[in-house]
This record gives C-alpha cells, sequence and structure tokens, in this order.
C-alpha cells in the first residue's frame, strides 16, 4: 500500500502552518515543511518562520537545514523530503507536509524533470549575454521560442531563463515539450491535497499585518545580522521577499517605508502567483479559511482511517 500523505498548501500568509499544526496534533502526526525559505538558518522573522512555541510541540522537519550561502535546489529537497517521509512512516507517525512552494510540492509528490544533460558551453555564452545585454533581452528571447515556459519563468529569474534557453539550443525542442513529454505522473503516495484559501481583501489585509509585524520583531536588526556575517545580498536566499526589499533600503535606495511598500505589495503578487499556481491541480480540495476551517480536521482523519 502506499503512504498516506496529508498535504497543506495555499498562498502565503493565509495560515498553512496553525491547521499543519492542529491536524497534527489530532492525529499524531509530524509537519515536514514545503516552502522553500524555511529550509535556511538565521531567517526566521523575514520567512515568518514559527517559533518553537508556535509549534506546540510538534516535530518539524527540514526547517533549518541549510545556510544562506548554501546551494539548495528543488532536487535536493525532494531527496531529503522523501527520507524524512520515510523515517515519519515507520516510527508510525503521520507525515503532513506543508507549504506554498509549488514546485517543491511538485517534485515531492510527482517526480522531478531533469531534462538534458547540461551544456556548459552554451550556458557560459548564455550567461555573458545576460552580463553584456542584461536578462531581460534573455527573457524577450524565450517569450518567442516558447511562450509557455515564458509565462511561468519570472523575468528576473536568471537560472531558469539560461537554462530553458540552454535546452532549447542544445537539443532544438523547448523546455515545455521536454516537461510535457515527462509528465510528471510520478504517485509515490496515496495524497490528500487541502488548499487554504480566504477573501483575497482579507487575505491581503493578514499579509500587511505580518508584514508590520515582522518590522516590529526586528526585520531590518535580521537584515544587518545577515550582512555583518558575510552574507551578500545578491544570495539566492537574500532575494527573497522582505530581504531584497530591506537590503534595497539598507543601500540607501529608498526610505524604510517605501521598503515596507515594497514588501506588502511584493507579497500580495506572490499570493497571487500561488493561487494561479494551486488553481490548475483539480486534485486539490480548496478550504476558506473564514467559513470552512472547522471542516478540515474531519475530511483529514476520514482519509487516514
Amino acid at each position: 500500500m502506499k503512504t498516506k500523505l496529508v498535504v497543506i498548501l495555499g498562498p502565503t500568509g493565509v495560515g498553512k502552518s496553525e491547521v499543519a499544526i492542529d491536524a497534527a496534533l489530532d492525529v499524531g502526526g509530524e509537519v515536514v515543511n514545503a516552502d522553500s525559505q524555511l529550509v535556511y538558518r538565521q531567517m526566521d522573522i523575514g520567512t515568518a518562520k514559527p517559533s518553537l512555541a508556535a509549534r506546540r510541540g510538534v516535530p518539524h522537519h527540514l526547517i533549518d537545514i541549510v545556510d544562506p550561502d548554501e546551494d539548495f535546489n528543488v532536487a535536493r529537497y525532494r531527496e531529503l523530503a522523501l527520507m524524512v517521509i520515510g523515517n515519519v512512516t515507520a516510527r508510525e507517525k503521520k507525515p503532513i507536509v506543508c507549504g506554498g512552494s509549488g514546485l517543491y510540492l511538485r517534485a515531492l509528490l510527482q517526480g522531478i524533470f531533469v531534462g538534458p544533460g547540461r551544456d556548459t558551453a552554451i550556458r557560459e555564452r548564455l550567461e555573458e549575454e545576460a552580463d553584456a545585454s542584461g536578462l531581460g533581452a534573455l527573457h524577450v528571447r524565450l517569450r518567442e521560442i516558447d511562450p509557455e515556459a515564458a509565462l511561468r519563468i519570472h523575468p528576473n529569474d536568471r537560472h531558469r531563463i539560461v537554462r530553458a534557453l540552454e535546452v532549447h539550443e542544445a537539443t532544438g525542442r523547448t523546455i515545455s515539450e521536454w516537461q510535457k513529454e515527462h509528465g510528471f505522473q510520478e504517485r509515490a503516495f496515496d495524497i490528500l491535497k487541502i488548499g487554504l484559501n480566504r477573501d483575497r481583501k482579507a487575505l491581503y489585509e493578514l499579509i500587511d499585518r505580518r508584514t508590520d509585524e515582522m518590522m516590529k520583531a526586528g526585520l531590518v536588526g535580521e537584515v544587518e545580522r545577515l550582512l555583518e556575517r558575510g552574507y551578500g545580498l545578491d544570495l539566492p536566499a537574500l532575494q527573497s521577499i522582505g530581504y531584497k526589499q530591506i537590503g534595497v533600503y539598507l543601500r540607501g535606495a529608498v526610505s524604510l517605508e517605501e521598503a515596507v511598500a515594497l514588501i506588502k505589495r511584493d507579497s500580495h503578487h506572490l499570493a497571487k502567483r500561488q493561487l494561479t499556481w494551486f488553481r490548475a491541480d483539480k486534485e486539490i480540495r480548496w478550504f476558506d479559511m473564514e467559513s470552512d476551517q472547522e471542516k478540515i480536521l474531519p475530511v483529514v482523519k476520514e482519509f487516514l482511517e
């Protein structure tokens, strides 16, 4: 029999951690993180990492496992998550996966697309072009050859833009074609996907309130300490929402008030992108956090029993 896996997902700020902890307490579970920022040590405030007290004694896995300057990617996440889930089930506990990183969840639940091997010469030339002409020019080229991939890949996502162009040049086929052929059809688990949502206005208000709380908790000081320890603002970890905007403030490019407004705006955009990603998955059972929250635990228990 396949391992039963409960997944709690949804946009940033919706309340996933609280629901996952409630479920774990109710069914004898342990939480497996699926948020790409919670893996980093020393980044607590800006990632809204649940404190030890907030975790209410529930074991949490894949939080604080790498330093901000360490390489960490979706393949490594999948490897570790599979190992953790195996260990949790071996101890007869229930794994509760919780997070909003769509790529991490897809890799864990459906497998990972490796694709054609790396072509160093093409990649180095594309990297040089990005430096000389700007990443925007490469994204425009990607939009021309693979509009589908260009819609999925953010114009500032250097690694994925270069990789998509590299695959096309090396193979004559777009990365979208390769991914469709892969199909992401691997099914290692029996899965219940619980999607959490709120009224958009209410969600944005919660995000804004959480941002204000982060500032009061010392987000500026957290970023300053990371810089003092030698971590550069150009690291992928410090390009995430919250850290990037405070970094811009510390460089003197914007005021603190402007940086906070940017954090709120970019968090709203992130929530919208996450919802768009998840809405495409017809397996997700959606619950409104205002009206349906009390219905979630009975559904989880019924699935596990």
